[in-house]
């Protein structure tokens, strides 16, 4: 049973690119130890929600809070040492540095945080590249170690941009699998994703976002009985 009490709460969350209103009041909650996935087409505002969550767009309205704090006052380089870590869908690792490298430049932000140990316990293909730079990495190794990157630091809080897009299916399942394995270590983690099978496959709950705003939010349990309006909204 989850703690009634979200660890991450979000309410009538506005945002703006310049003039362009983009969010329009997407309220949703993420329990600890959940994965919840946000549904929908492209362009609809799921990277933006995670942005704005995040605090990487500046011109916000609404309330984000997480374990109890107040996020919207926050200052962008304090948001990962509250425990939120973001990967966005461009990976964010450093090209020029091997992985080892990558790996042990983050800052510890709070214990519980994967040592590199575990790390390539968790992903032996970066085990096999530790020398290499993220220049000669693979789409999917580079997907790898970005997220490997926020395991490092402790963040409570994982949120993914895309995690398998463009990825090969071999690939698309290892990512999947270790999401399950972090789930199961008690990782709280919110994703976008475009590719539903893969979602319905590592989520406990949806929230379906059609131009800046929630249309839908359902349990995996309810999955079966939402998938014609999920035909509609996605065309899957």
């Amino acid at each position: 049973m989850t703690d009634p009490t979200p660890l991450l709460r979000v309410r009538e969350l506005n945002a703006w690119y310049g003039e362009g209103h983009a969010l329009h009041g997407i309220d949703l909650d993420v329990h600890e130890g959940e994965t919840v996935t946000l549904l929908g087409r492209n362009g609809v505002g799921k990277t933006t929600t995670l942005r704005a969550i995040m605090g990487i767009i500046r011109k916000r309205t609404g309330s984000v809070s997480f374990a109890g704090r107040n996020m919207m006052q926050v200052p962008l380089h304090r948001t990962a040492h509250a425990g939120m870590g973001f990967v966005p869908e461009e990976r964010g690792i450093f090209a020029s540095l091997s992985v080892d490298e990558n790996l042990h430049l983050p800052p510890v932000v709070a214990k519980g945080g994967m040592s590199v140990k575990e790390i390539y316990r968790l992903f032996p293909n970066l085990e096999e590249r530790r020398h290499s730079p993220g220049t000669k990495l693979s789409g999917g190794e580079q997907q790898m170690l970005a997220i490997a990157r926020i395991l490092r630091t402790g963040a409570r809080l994982l949120l993914l941009d895309e995690p398998t897009e463009g990825l090969a299916p071999v690939i698309v399942q290892r990512i999947g699998e270790v999401l399950v394995t972090l789930k199961k270590r008690g990782m709280t983690i919110l994703l976008v994703e475009q590719n539903f099978r893969f979602a319905s496959k590592v989520a406990d709950r949806f929230y379906v976002i059609d131009h800046g705003r929630v249309i839908d939010d359902f349990d995996a349990g309810q999955l079966p009985d939402r998938m014609g309006r999920l035909h509609e909204a996605l065309g899957v």
